[in-house]
C-alpha cells in the first residue's frame, strides 16, 4: 500500500474510534450519572409520595446501584459472545425506556420497579460500551483510551448534584429523568450510524443462564445486605440471611465455572496475578471513594450549612481533578511505571484524606486552606490510581473478552463501594454524636488508613511480579497467552 494511500486510510481509522469513543463514553456518562444525580432529588420525591416508609424509599436510590452491580459480570459475558454492539444499543434502548417510566411513575413502587429496570440496562450498557472502545483501539493506545473514559465516568458521579439541583430547582424530580430521553436517542441514533458492525461477537454459547442468574442474585444480595444493613441493623435477619445466601450464590457460582462449559464467570482471566491485584486494589480505592463522596456533600451541608449549589460547586473542583488526573495517567504507558503511578495516586488519596481527619476540617468553613487542597489531592491521586490499575487490568485480558473481563471488574468496584457506604454508614452510626465533626474525621482516618493499605498491597504484589505490556492470560482452548498483535488486526473482537 502507498503512503499516499495508507494515510487517508489512518485519519479514516481515527475519525471511526474518536465516534465511538464519544458515543460510548456519553452513554457510560449517563448510566453514572443516574447513581449520583437521583440523591439531591431524594427529599423531593419523598415530599411527592408522603405515603411511603423511608426504608422503602430508599430503594430508589440503591435499587439501581445494586441492580448495575449484579448485571455488569453477565452482561459482559453475553456481549463478548454475541456482540457488543448489539449489546450496547439494546441496553441503551432499555435504559431510555425505564427513564420515561421513571419520569412518569404514578406510583412510587413504579419508581423503583423502573429504577431496577434502568440499573439493569446501565450494566448491559457500561461493559459493552468500554469494550467497543478497546475493540476498536490499537493496544499501544489503550492506556489513554481508559484515562479518558474514566475522566468521563469519574466527572459524572461528582457533576450529578450539579446538575440534578439545577433541574430540581427549575422542572421538579421528574426533570432528572426526562433530560435522559433526548440524550439517549442522540445516543442510539449515533450508535446506529457510526458504530462498526464489522466487528462481530465470539460466536461462544451464551454463558451459563443457571450460573449467570445466581451470579446475579448473589451480587444482588451482598450489595443489598450491605447497603441496607444499617438502616435494618447488622443483625437483624434479613441483612444476615441476604448477605449469607448471596456469598453462598457466588461461591457456587465459581465452582460451577471451574468445569461448565459456559460458564457464568471467565475463571481464565482471573488466573493472571495481575488481574487479581489490580481489581483488588480498585475495590479497596472505590471503598474509600464512594465514603469520601457521600460524605463531602453530607459535611458540607451539616456541619458547615452550605446551601445544594455551594456544596455542587465545591464538589467540582475533586471532579475535575480527577479528571486532571485520569488524562495524565493516561500518558502512561509502561506497566512498571503504572503501578508506581497507581502507588502514587493511592498515597495522594490518602493525604486528602488525612486532611479531611485533621482540625483543617472543624465547625467552621475553611475552603482555602481546607477543602481544596483535600480536593485536590484526592481528586487527582484517584483519578491517576484508578486509570492505571484499570488499564493494567485491560492489559490482561484477551480481546475476545474484553466486555465480560471489564465488566468483573466494574463489578468488583461497585461492590467495593457498597461495602463502603456500608462503612460510612457504620462508623456514622457508632460515633457518640452522629453527624459531628469528630464522627467524619473517623471516617477519614479509616479512609486514609484503607488508602496506604492499597499503596502497599500493589507496590508489594505488582513491582515483584513485573507485569508485562502484553495479555498474560490463555485463550479458550489454548496454552498460549493472547498474541499483542491480534488486537491491531481485529481478530477475535466483538462488536
Amino acid at each position: 500500500m502507498s503512503d499516499d494511500s495508507v494515510e487517508p486510510q489512518r485519519k479514516r481509522d481515527a475519525a471511526d474510534r474518536s465516534r465511538v469513543f464519544v458515543l460510548c463514553s456519553g452513554a457510560s456518562f449517563l448510566a453514572f450519572l443516574d447513581l449520583s444525580i437521583i440523591s439531591i432529588a431524594f427529599p423531593d420525591i419523598l415530599n411527592d409520595f408522603p405515603h411511603t416508609t423511608l426504608n422503602n424509599m430508599t430503594w430508589v436510590v440503591s435499587g439501581y446501584a445494586v441492580m448495575l452491580a449484579a448485571t455488569l459480570a453477565c452482561a459482559g459475558r453475553v456481549a463478548d459472545s454475541v456482540g457488543r454492539r448489539a449489546v450496547f444499543l439494546w441496553s441503551l434502548a432499555g435504559f431510555s425506556i425505564a427513564s420515561l417510566v421513571c419520569a412518569v411513575a404514578p406510583s412510587v413502587w413504579w419508581l423503583i420497579a423502573a429504577r431496577f429496570v434502568q440499573g439493569v440496562a446501565a450494566g448491559g450498557m457500561i461493559p459493552a460500551a468500554l469494550g467497543l472502545i478497546l475493540a476498536t483501539t490499537p493496544r499501544e493506545h489503550i492506556p489513554r483510551a481508559v484515562g479518558a473514559w474514566s475522566a468521563v465516568a469519574g466527572f459524572s458521579a461528582v457533576i450529578g448534584p450539579a446538575v440534578g439541583g439545577l433541574l430540581l430547582r427549575a422542572f421538579g424530580w421528574r426533570s432528572v429523568f426526562y433530560i435522559n430521553l433526548p440524550l439517549c436517542t442522540a445516543l442510539l441514533i449515533g450508535g446506529l450510524l457510526a458504530l462498526p458492525r464489522h466487528l462481530r461477537g465470539s460466536g461462544e454459547r451464551l454463558p451459563d443462564p443457571v450460573g449467570s442468574a445466581a451470579l446475579a442474585l448473589g451480587i444482588a444480595g451482598v450489595v443489598s445486605a450491605l447497603t441496607e444493613g444499617d438502616a435494618w441493623g447488622w443483625g437483624d435477619a434479613r441483612t444476615i440471611g441476604l448477605g449469607v445466601v448471596g456469598i453462598a450464590l457466588i461461591v457456587g457460582t465459581v465452582l460451577r465455572s471451574r468445569t461448565h462449559q459456559a460458564p457464568a464467570i471467565d475463571i481464565a482471566v482471573w488466573r493472571s496475578p495481575v488481574y487479581k491485584i489490580a481489581n483488588l486494589g480498585l475495590g479497596m480505592l472505590n471503598m474509600t471513594m464512594f465514603a469520601w463522596m457521600l460524605a463531602a456533600p453530607l459535611f458540607a451541608a451539616s456541619v458547615w450549612h452550605w446551601s445544594v449549589l455551594e456544596t455542587a460547586g465545591a464538589l467540582s473542583i475533586g471532579a475535575v481533578s480527577s479528571m486532571v488526573g485520569s488524562l495524565s495517567a493516561g500518558r502512561v504507558t509502561a506497566p512498571a511505571a503504572q503501578v508506581k503511578v497507581a502507588v502514587l495516586g493511592s498515597l495522594l488519596f490518602a493525604g486528602s484524606n488525612a486532611i479531611w481527619a485533621s482540625d483543617l476540617f472543624g465547625a467552621e468553613p475553611n475552603f482555602w486552606g481546607g477543602w481544596l487542597p483535600a480536593s485536590l489531592l484526592g481528586g487527582g491521586g484517584l483519578g491517576l490510581a484508578i486509570t492505571c490499575l484499570s488499564t493494567l487490568a485491560a492489559k490482561t485480558v484477551p480481546p475476545v473478552a474484553f466486555a465480560s473481563g471489564l465488566g468483573m471488574t466494574l463489578t468488583v468496584r461497585q461492590v467495593g463501594g457498597a461495602v463502603g457506604v456500608a462503612g460510612l454508614a457504620s462508623i456514622m452510626a457508632s460515633s457518640a454524636v452522629p453527624e459531628s465533626v469528630s464522627s467524619f474525621h473517623h471516617v477519614y482516618a479509616v479512609a486514609m488508613d484503607i488508602n496506604i493499605l492499597c499503596a502497599l498491597i500493589v507496590s508489594v504484589l505488582l513491582l515483584t511480579l513485573r507485569p508485562s505490556a502484553t495479555p498474560d492470560v490463555a485463550l479458550p482452548g489454548t496454552s498460549a497467552p493472547a498474541p499483542a498483535d491480534r488486537h491491531a488486526r481485529g481478530e477475535g473482537a466483538s462488536g
